[in-house]
């Protein structure tokens, strides 16, 4: 088993010479400024023209919070656990494989409320956090609680947490966005009105003094969320769990689709049987040229030299293939594999394909 597929590289674009700005001559101070400096080569900026202060968590320094900040770094170096934490706990919630739920606005009030529980302790697990004797976990030595918003900016703050150094949670599964930052809940930061309950919320000045670790990321997708409405209602529409997830990889060709959507769209015990070869998907599929790639290492890059997303752990990507023409006809393609002694490229929507090929056995 093989596969081929061409790199491209844009030439680097030349660079420009840098133009000499030319200078103001000195300006008379007006009444009751200050003289221009003894140089006189720069022109002293006008009231209202000052140059933009640094954000206040530079100019605020808090030991604690930086020690905190470079410990969570080193144990998320590119912030996926977080952002697997948040779609885990999303998950749970939800709880699709049980109750066919795919949408926040589908839980109930009182399920919303778990929401921060169950980020908390995702966030605890997956980055190996100590328990805090007082708040939720202990990083480097020093206290720290976890409050998690669905809404940008909700973070309710209650009064034993004042003073404390926070971890402040958001993520939004219909926008598809996350972030995570820190903030020491000072009184300067907080508002002064509170709810019956005595919590507050961030003002501008606390958003501001946030000292980010990530911020409007990616969230791993929900697939069934990006499709049209057409193609959801097709999938729940089929009364059996293996006609609804073959129905799922037939319209989600070239996405990503998570177990959890999976388990969502066949709402049975063993999810995944209905996606494997011996009498699942791959198999039910594949008379109509699809094949369904894994997180094995070579279905990741057979779909990767295709130009597909890579599934990652515990995804699957559908897509429908055709073999490759010879030079001069319609489906020839820089990106193809081969498979079963032939060339395989991305079919055209339009395209007649017949059977796939078989995927490497792994």
């Amino acid at each position: 088993m093989g596969y081929s597929h061409r790199v491209t590289r844009a030439d680097s674009p030349a660079s420009l010479a840098d133009s000499a700005a030319e200078q103001l001559p000195g300006q008379l101070p007006l009444p009751g400024l200050e003289p221009e400096p003894a140089s006189g080569a720069a022109q002293r900026p006008l009231p209202g023209m000052e140059e933009v202060p640094r954000p206040p968590c530079a100019a605020d320094p808090d030991p604690e919070r930086d020690q905190v900040a470079v410990a969570l770094r080193a144990a998320d170096p590119d912030s996926s656990r977080l952002a697997a934490a948040i779609r885990g706990a999303f998950d749970l919630l939800l709880d699709g494989q049980h109750t066919g739920r795919y949408r926040w606005d589908q839980l109930h009030k009182t399920e919303k409320t778990h929401a921060g529980t169950l980020v908390e302790i995702g966030i605890q697990r997956l980055l190996g956090l100590a328990d805090g004797s007082t708040l939720d976990y202990c990083v480097a030595g020093i206290e720290v609680d976890c409050k998690f918003s669905h809404r940008s900016g909700g973070w309710m703050i209650p009064p034993e947490a004042e003073g404390r150094l926070l971890l402040l949670v958001q993520g939004s599964d219909e926008e598809g966005t996350w972030s995570a930052g820190l903030v020491r809940a000072r009184e300067e930061n907080l508002t002064q009105a509170g709810n019956r309950d005595h919590k507050r919320t961030l003002n501008d000045v606390g958003r501001g003094a946030i000292e980010w670790l990530s911020r409007g990321a990616p969230l791993p997708e929900n697939a069934l969320l990006r499709m049209p409405e057409r193609d959801i209602a097709a999938i729940f529409g089929y009364p059996h769990g293996q006609q609804r997830v073959n129905e799922l990889f037939r319209r989600a060709l070239g996405r990503r689709i998570s177990r959890a959507v999976v388990a969502t769209v066949a709402k049975q015990d063993d999810p995944m049987k209905r996606v494997r070869a011996g009498g699942g998907a791959r198999d039910q599929l594949r008379g109509e040229g699809i094949v369904i790639f894994g997180d094995y290492a070579g279905h990741q890059a057979l779909a990767t030299a295709l130009g597909l997303p890579c599934p990652g752990a515990g995804e699957f990507v559908s897509a429908r293939l055709a073999r490759r023409g010879e030079p001069g006809e319609r489906n020839v393609a820089e990106r193809y594999v081969r498979l079963d002694g032939s060339d395989w490229v991305l079919a055209e929507p339009a395209e007649t394909t017949g059977p796939a090929p078989r995927l490497p056995r792994v």
